[in-house]
């Protein structure tokens, strides 16, 4: 391949492809075309399941430029090959943001390297005609349009409903996201984007950008169907169907057919579901009629559809919903964000700031990022419930990105095209299958060499060995494995969990580590406020239980609490973060907000304000003879007017307002936040010197708590100034007021559920957007850290000056007791000796957003260590999260996530099993939603995903051996020109498998989570051992049926007139079974003996394989299973012992005497008993307890276990064994056990309270560090 023309799209994101360029081939196509036609299609077929044979068999390599066909590979793990056609398009140029018309300036000059499409500036075109929407063609009118211009040719694909654009420049496909690709600064968006675009601009735009329109189109049933059938496996059965019926068996092929026509149609009927509703959801609010802003101030009303980026709309005054992401560029909103975030607490949007010309700061030259700018962002699908406006002036917005470009349209691809779920289970099974396949062709061969030397005719040995293969690859094995998951949904259901991914609950089976939020999730939503404690003259005063006196209501404490908000009215309600909600009842305040006619009377927008109760105000005070009648009603009237807000920004970890006292001249200004980070933005002396230790006094006992801050501003700024003004310049040299103490409970059901994960060895870790001693403080409380363990603070500093990025470590807390838990703890290195027991000392790692990013950047060798005991990670953002589960994940733990959808998506969508708490569309997300709101529905739903995930190789273990054991009897009656009658298998393949088959699923999972993990894969020790010792077992009792009916006395070749039974004649045989008999040899003593006893064996190998304890209900309570195998049991004994001329005519079983049928009573009870035995005793006791138990986690140190008397006792025999079983030293699978067995014996690990760890860069292996001791 050539190396040079493999192009990278989306370098460093998540949808990273690789591309190559093909060009059609003509004399491959007609090669292929010849091959489809003499394989009768099937070649066609194999294309279809392989694009990139596809494309390497009927294209030639050419460089992506010229490319008519490209082949995409994505870079993940999975490595899974896309194919798209190039398509080409005629524009009048090959920018979209290139202004075709003279009158209008260009946003961005042509060759400027911010224009992604650039290309030379085309000759200006000077005619004014007004054009019309277009409805033929739309490049086609505007080509006819812009007769000057040179048409130019466009080269794209698509691809996951994203369209990829050709760009000379940078030589690659590049995808057009909208106005960001300008990279356009604040004061530019405001400058020149805010006028509008023509309607020659915006059409010729949408040639780019395509229509504004989130399309999930509900694929046809016709398609789907087509999709479905065209699965491997259904085509299997169809090859299994035509073979059944040239042989003559209809009825099982009828029974196939059936079964297949079911699963098919409820596959297609929950495809469609989910189309529909995503459809729905999406189609809700659309396409809306929206008012634009033309370039000549025009007002114009518009379908949505027709947006597209650098259009200005106006936001209506009762608001919309959002059908494009748009920054606002003049007025406020108030937006209803639950679509995006799943919280449903009104957010208010400001306006860009736009920093006049003598006073702009870096904010006006960054450029914009819908991230960054969230708070000026109003994204798709996001209900604006309100705006605020000047009169006379509207509240616009610019459109930034449209369709699925959008903040809505990108959740809405993810869930459209998902990263299919990467599980050992479903890699071994086809896996699996391949053995079976295999020894498929041992059977295909043997009976074609067989046939040949008996001199059979061709048409028999075709269908008969073919028939080899049908046998040994079972073609209801699909219905059978989904049968399992079907059942644990519908179990998850009852107990209100619901689930979008069913696939996904086997994976659930295997969690090891589960990652809590904290706030919603382990604790309650709201908080209560605890008390307040004032500063006044740098120092505090005692804390008192509530700000709601008639001392502190002209307090500037208390103004800072009634104006330090985001809260609004709608409908009359005060609506906003529960946390301000809180804080502004506790004054006991009333705010009151400008109605619109009010609005609407003044010049300039009126601002919200906010008044103390009358029974708050000290009494008034005499009026004295100079004082102005006016000036006196306004100094009694105590009003506060909140002039401009600077919202809360996770980033800033503050928010803050400027206000004006009623009658004041100069405004003040209030911030709250985070208390390190407001404490930093005020004059020294005004913070108390015991600043820190009263901070953590309230964090280390668990409680939230926020600073308040004041500042008077200068008379200078008047209210225009403020409204331009950078938050930087308010947010500075403030007076530190005091802190808000606030309370957040742990959920009564938190402690529980965390202590039964910990019993069950799964590691628990927090990941929250709280302080970080306030998270250990929920961590301690809540039993993630016990009380005696140590908790060691990582706090990274990126590089700065010249020194590299260093690590300090301090420990939070000493533990009170001094003595230090030991355990003993059998880690890798000591399964061979383990004589010598290691003392451990207990430790968890806790670390913020900040110090995380560091870490992840300079020190990524050490990041692996630390999410190995990491247990409280705070102050995460979002993307965080989801890079910490990515983390653990690379470690190779199984992750479940738990969170109340807020922002958590990410992390929820990532995680093996997302879960969450939240019913709203964020939901949508995420795997699983719980409508328990509490954490209980996560030890329920590991519980649920070990039974599906035991039941999925319970069955596939069944069906394995099923195949074999009919292998076995064919192979074996094969050897004398026999075969089993089509009524024995229909007897078979419906009466036995069908029915244990969907009954032996049933098994409901156990009450408890045990320590003990299910083996993730097929291919594991015991697994394999269990089915390849049943396989022998089968094999030996058939064989030695076979040879020994033989042997007996009385047997002969059987003919239709032999009687060996002491009774008459039984069988009256007919003369067309006479015929039937010469032509199939079916009727004999070999036949009938191997017959029972394979039956015999179906109903004793699904007895063995349904295990209950440790992780599903035992069998004897699955009712439905119980009645369908004895009902079997005594048919079979019954036709056995007591023959019924009908059903041995019907079965094609011929009458053998009784004490042959008592010998082979005999053979299926030592068949059952060594079954039994080999499955329970030898497998579960022995080598389950001693061998294979050296997978179990909690042998390599990782998650500390309370020793049980029984591991005591076990330790001996585990000596021992372990011996024999591993003479050299085992090497554990996961990464995780193989870290966790590097560190134990490494000295420096956990690093001491003293030390500081320094990057020290080398090129050849990206970061090492070294440890330093601070003197």
């Amino acid at each position: 391949m050539e190396k040079e023309d493999l192009k990278v799209l989306n370098k460093g994101e998540e949808e990273e492809m690789e591309l190559q360029g093909y060009r059609l081939c003509r004399w491959r196509l007609a090669l292929v075309g010849l091959g489809v036609l003499c394989t009768g299609g099937f070649l066609l077929l194999l294309l279809y399941w392989m694009p990139e044979w596809c494309v390497k068999s009927t294209c030639t390599r050419t460089t992506a430029r010229d490319a008519e066909v490209v082949l995409l590979r994505s870079t993940d793990e999975f490595r899974r090959w896309f194919l798209a056609r190039v398509r080409v398009m005629l524009a009048p140029g090959s920018n979209p943001f290139h202004s075709l018309e003279t009158q209008t300036t260009s946003p961005s000059s042509p060759s400027s390297p911010s224009c992604p499409f650039s290309s030379p500036a085309s000759p200006p075109l000077a005619n004014g005609h007004t054009p019309h929407p277009s409805d033929g063609s739309p490049a086609q009118e505007l080509i006819s349009r812009f007769a000057d211009y040179q048409p130019t040719q466009i080269r794209y694909f698509t691809f996951h409903s994203t369209k990829y654009y050709w760009n000379d420049e940078v030589q690659n496909f590049e995808v057009l996201t909208g106005l960001e690709d300008l990279q356009v600064s604040c004061s530019t968006l405001h400058s020149e984007h805010s006028t509008g675009l023509t309607r020659n601009q915006q059409e010729y735009r949408r040639l780019f950008f395509g229509v504004n329109e989130i399309a999930v189109k509900v694929p046809s049933v016709f398609k789907l169907l087509i999709k479905e059938v065209l699965n491997p496996f259904y085509i299997f059965q169809l090859f299994s169907v035509i073979l059944w019926s040239a042989d003559e068996y209809y009825y099982y092929a009828v029974a196939i057919v059936f079964m297949s026509v079911i699963s098919i149609a409820t596959s297609l009927y929950t495809i469609k579901k989910q189309y529909v509703m995503l459809h729905d959801m999406v189609a809700a609010h659309s396409i809306v009629r929206v008012s634009v802003c033309r370039a000549n101030n025009d007002i114009e009303e518009i379908l949505s559809t027709d947006l597209v980026p650098g259009d200005v709309i106006v936001i209506p005054s009762n608001g919309t919903i959002m059908p494009c992401d748009a920054v606002l560029v003049s007025g406020t909103c108030i937006v209803n964000e639950s679509m995006l975030t799943g919280e449903s607490v009104p957010v208010t949007k400001t306006n860009l700031p736009n920093p006049g010309p003598g006073e702009r700061g870096e904010e006006a030259y960054s450029a914009y990022n819908t991230e960054e700018h969230k708070r000026h962002t109003l994204f798709c699908g996001t209900d604006v419930i309100q705006t605020r406006f000047y009169t006379g002036e509207l509240v616009k917005a610019v459109v930034v990105r449209t369709g699925f470009s959008t903040a809505k349209g990108q959740l809405v691809r993810s869930i459209l095209y998902p990263k299919p779920t990467d599980f050992k289970l479903y890699r071994d099974a086809y896996l699996f299958l391949l053995c079976l396949v295999a020894v498929a062709g041992i059977g295909f061969v043997y009976s074609i060499v067989l046939s040949i030397m008996n001199k059979v005719p061709a048409k028999t040995i075709i269908i008969e060995s073919l028939d080899i293969i049908t046998i040994t690859v079972p073609p209801a094995l699909p219905a059978a494995m989904t049968a399992g998951i079907v059942y644990a949904q519908r179990r998850l259901k009852r107990i209100g969990i619901f689930c979008i991914s069913p696939q996904r609950i086997n994976i659930c089976g295997q969690i090891n580590l589960v990652c809590f939020d904290k706030t919603g999730t382990l604790t309650e939503d709201g908080l209560d406020l605890w008390g307040v404690q004032r500063v006044e003259n740098g120092s505090f005063h005692l804390s008192e239980e509530n700000a709601y006196k008639e001392n502190l209501v002209k307090s500037q404490f208390v103004a800072c609490m009634a104006t330090c908000h985001s809260l609004t009215k709608i409908e009359g309600q005060l609506s906003g973060d529960p946390l301000d909600l809180k804080m502004f009842e506790a004054t006991g305040w009333i705010l009151e907000e400008a109605t619109e006619e009010e609005t609407s009377l003044h010049n300039r927008i009126m601002p919200t304000v906010v008044r103390p109760p009358k029974q708050l105000l000290p009494p008034e005070p005499a009026v004295s003879p100079e004082q102005d009648m006016e000036l006196y009603e306004l100094s009694s009237a105590y009003e506060i007017g909140i002039v401009r807000q600077f919202p809360f920004s996770s980033a800033l970890q503050r928010m803050s307002v400027v206000a004006r006292l009623l009658g004041e001249k100069r405004m003040d200004a209030y911030m709250k936040g985070a208390p390190e980070v407001v404490a930093s933005l005020c004059k020294k002396e005004t913070v108390p010197e015991n600043f820190a230790e009263v901070l953590e006094g309230y964090t280390k006992q668990g409680f939230r708590v926020i600073a308040l801050a004041h500042r008077r501003l200068e008379s200078k700024l008047t209210w225009h100034k403020v409204q331009n003004i950078n938050r930087d310049h308010i947010e500075a040299n403030m007076e530190f007021l005091g802190l808000i103490i606030m309370q957040n409970k742990l959920k009564p059901e938190t402690p529980g559920v965390l202590q039964d994960l910990h019993r069950a060895n799964i590691r628990t870790v927090m990941v929250t957007g709280d302080n970080m001693l306030t998270a250990i403080s929920v961590a301690r409380d809540c039993g993630m850290i016990p009380p005696q363990d140590t908790v060691i603070i990582a706090d990274a500093i990126p590089p700065h000056d010249g020194q590299a990025a260093k690590i300090t470590w301090r420990y939070a807390d000493k533990p009170t007791k001094t003595s230090r838990l030991e355990e003993v703890n059998i880690s890798l290195e000591d399964v061979c000796h383990v004589d010598e027991p290691k003392t451990q000392e207990l430790y968890h790692f806790a670390m913020n957003g900040k110090s995380f990013a560091v870490i992840a950047e300079h020190f990524p060798d050490m990041l692996q260590k630390l999410v190995l005991h990491g247990t409280v990670f705070a102050r995460m953002a979002p993307d965080q999260k989801t890079q910490l589960i990515e983390a653990l994940q690379g470690v190779d733990y199984f992750v479940g996530m738990c969170g109340d959808g807020a922002n958590d998506c990410g992390a929820l969508k990532r995680a093996h099993g997302g879960i969450s708490l939240s019913e709203l569309e964020a939901s949508v997300a995420s795997p699983f939603t719980s409508r328990t709101p509490n954490i209980s529905c996560v030890p329920s739903l590991i519980r649920e995903g070990r039974a599906a995930l035991i039941t999925s190789f319970c069955v596939f273990k069944f069906m394995a051996l099923y195949s074999i054991i009919q292998y076995i009897s064919v192979t074996l009656l094969y050897s004398i020109l026999s075969n089993l009658g089509d009524f024995q298998f229909l007897f078979i393949d419906i009466a036995i498998i069908l029915l244990i088959v969907f009954t032996m699923s049933l098994n409901p999972a156990w009450k408890e989570l045990v320590s003990r993990r299910p083996p993730s894969g097929l291919i594991s020790g015991p697994l394999l051992f269990s089915v390849l010792t049943q396989i022998l077992i089968c094999l030996g009792f058939q064989t030695i049926t076979f040879l020994w009916v033989r042997q007996q006395p009385w047997y002969t070749v059987w003919m239709p007139l032999t009687d060996v039974c002491n009774l008459t004649s039984h069988i009256n045989v007919s003369d067309h079974n006479d015929t039937e008999i010469d032509d199939h040899n079916i009727q004999n003593f070999e036949n009938t003996s191997l017959f029972y006893v394979s039956c015999f064996q179906y109903l004793i190998v699904a007895i063995v394989f349904s295990k209950g304890k440790p992780f599903r209900q035992p069998s004897y309570k699955n009712w439905p299973f119980v009645v369908s195998a004895v009902s079997l049991y005594i048919f079979l004994l019954f036709i056995m012992f007591h023959p019924i001329e009908s059903i041995d005519e019907f079965l094609e079983i011929v009458c053998v005497p009784f004490d042959w049928r008592l010998k082979l009573f005999f053979i299926i009870l030592v068949n059952a008993a060594v079954s039994v035995l080999v499955e329970t005793f030898i497998l579960d006791i022995v080598l389950w307890k001693l061998v294979f138990s050296r997978d179990k986690q909690g042998n390599f140190g990782v998650t500390p276990a309370a020793p049980t008397p029984q591991g005591v006792i076990d330790l001996r025999g585990y000596k021992c064994l372990s011996r024999l079983c591993c003479p050299r030293k085992m090497m554990p699978k996961a990464r995780y056990m193989h870290l966790a067995q590097e560190l134990s014996v490494d000295p420096d690990w956990p690093p001491k309270p003293t030390t500081t760890t320094e990057a020290k860069p080398r090129p050849e292996n990206g970061s090492t560090y070294q440890i330093m001791i601070n003197s």
